[in-house]
């Protein structure tokens, strides 16, 4: 996105397929801003293994950990690449020792940094008994490496380093070897060890090593939790989930597209599927794969690929499509927002221009749209203020609407659910000034405070009060 590149930051996930070595790679890249989180934990929900990209210099950050608590949960394989390691960072071993108590994660380090004279001079592959020596070039990466095989005490390796650099190397493997964890692929695919690696994303070193261990080591793609029970990736009936949905992704293609985990069978042009939250068939014509924002039509995807469908309105986040027996996908969620804003446009004219940007938004899961049953309004809720300046922005570019933003008397929000409709009645008629609806129907109680909240708990003890949903789920009765 345009904004992002202006920025500098990643405000929104982006999904890159390519080809390796004969193996096919969905890579889905997320924003590392705290702020975008939910947009995070949604993709989380697609992938079947997670690279945690660690700073040489900072290690564990506090989003690290949030990030890594929601895949340890899933015991999702854990692979870890310390990058920018071209400069002055962190010890090595000191960086790894706090991983681990940090994330309370064992560690193996299957490549290691090799330095001399102070300065990164390449990398020890253990598993593969190879050094890769480093070279700063002014192609940033776009030539491969030059990767030696060599056995730790090999005279060539000691010329290549010299006695000083190559001593400190076998000190450092021998300790790791004595002392540190060793390599179970078990215990990787339950989320228990993370092989490490070291490099520099910016001049593409460490990253070739990386990707061939990767393709070794990480699983295939994994079966789903469904409402029929588990759905394995060699089942021959095609089914899958929406993870994201993107509007105007590319100035060239006004759209939106919604993006699909293949979950199992095989995608084939034209094919028809049944979407299960419309109870409907629909037909799947021309999906796409992507590379970043390039996007080509995708003739075939399998369990584990990303595809995109266009988008006119009925899909929505959580939807799932399939060929057999209706099913649900779970698990996507919503969690309740901290922060609220009243958006109102600056001229009344454009109403209906924000109202429907908003929808689209919302839909999309960019920030989530309520809108209040008392005032008429419509309230956005975020989690981090940022995503009210990143709405604020595509709303002026992509649907040429200056809206006002101003602060809203509000401090958390709960989806309701109800045992039977005389509650519902009668805790509408009550509760009325705090009551709004989200982008899908539900209602919402709007507290001013956590007091406010807690009392109308007390007095309500019948209706439930949920800080999270699920994408495509109804509310209205327990």
């Amino acid at each position: 996105m345009e904004l992002e590149r202006q920025r500098g930051i990643s405000v929104t996930s982006s999904v890159l397929q390519f080809d390796y070595e004969g193996f096919r790679i969905n890579l889905l890249d997320t924003p590392g801003h705290e702020d975008f989180s939910e947009d995070t934990y949604r993709t989380l929900m697609a992938a079947d293994s997670a690279v945690m990209l660690l700073d040489n210099r900072r290690g564990v950050e506090d989003r690290t950990r949030q990030l890594f608590a929601v895949c340890k949960r899933r015991r999702m394989p854990i692979f870890t690449f310390v990058n920018k390691c071209d400069r002055a960072g962190e010890d090595p071993l000191k960086l790894i020792s706090d991983v681990e108590a940090d994330l309370e994660i064992n560690c193996y380090p299957v490549t290691w940094p090799i330095y001399r004279d102070g300065a990164f001079a390449g990398v020890y592959d253990r598993r593969r008994k190879r050094v890769e020596m480093f070279e700063r070039g002014l192609d940033h990466g776009a030539k491969m490496t030059l990767a030696q095989s060599s056995e730790l005490h090999d005279p060539s390796l000691i010329a290549l380093l010299g006695e000083d650099a190559h001593h400190r190397l076998v000190q450092e493997i021998g300790l790791l070897d004595a002392a540190g964890h060793a390599f179970d692929h078990a215990a990787l695919l339950t989320g228990d060890l993370s092989p490490v690696f070291f490099g520099s994303a910016l001049t593409n070193f460490g990253v070739e090593p990386f990707l061939e261990e990767f393709l070794d080591l990480a699983p295939a793609p994994s079966p789903h939790e469904s409402t029929k029970g588990v759905v394995e990736p060699t089942d021959p009936e095609f089914s899958g989930f929406v993870f994201k949905i993107q509007a105007n992704m590319d100035p060239r293609h006004r759209d939106r597209i919604a993006f699909f985990r293949v979950c199992s069978g095989r995608y084939q042009p034209a094919m028809k599927v049944r979407h299960v939250r419309a109870s409907r068939e629909m037909k799947l014509a021309n999906a796409l794969t992507f590379m970043a924002n390039e996007r080509v039509a995708s003739e075939d995807a399998v369990a584990g690929d990303i595809i995109g469908i266009h988008n006119h309105g009925q899909l929505q986040i959580g939807d799932t499509l399939t060929e057999g027996e209706p099913l649900a996908f779970r698990g996507i969620p919503y969690f309740a927002p901290e922060l609220f804003r009243i958006a109102r446009p600056r001229d009344p004219f454009r109403a209906k221009p924000l109202s429907k940007g908003l929808q689209e938004l919302g839909e999309e899961g960019a920030i989530q749209v309520f809108a209040s049953a008392h005032t008429n309004t419509l309230l956005l809720g975020a989690v981090g203020p940022l995503q009210f300046e990143i709405v604020a922005q595509r709303l002026a570019t992509e649907y040429n609407v200056d809206a006002i933003y101003e602060t809203a008397n509000i401090a958390t929000a709960r989806w309701l659910t109800f045992p039977d409709d005389a509650v519902r009645r009668n805790f509408e008629r009550e509760q009325a000034a705090a009551l709004a609806t989200d982008v899908d129907g539900n209602p919402v109680f709007l507290a001013t405070n956590k007091y406010n909240l807690q009392v109308t708990m007390e007095r309500w003890p019948k209706v439930g009060f949920h800080a999270t949903r699920e994408h495509g789920e109804r509310l209205a009765h327990a």
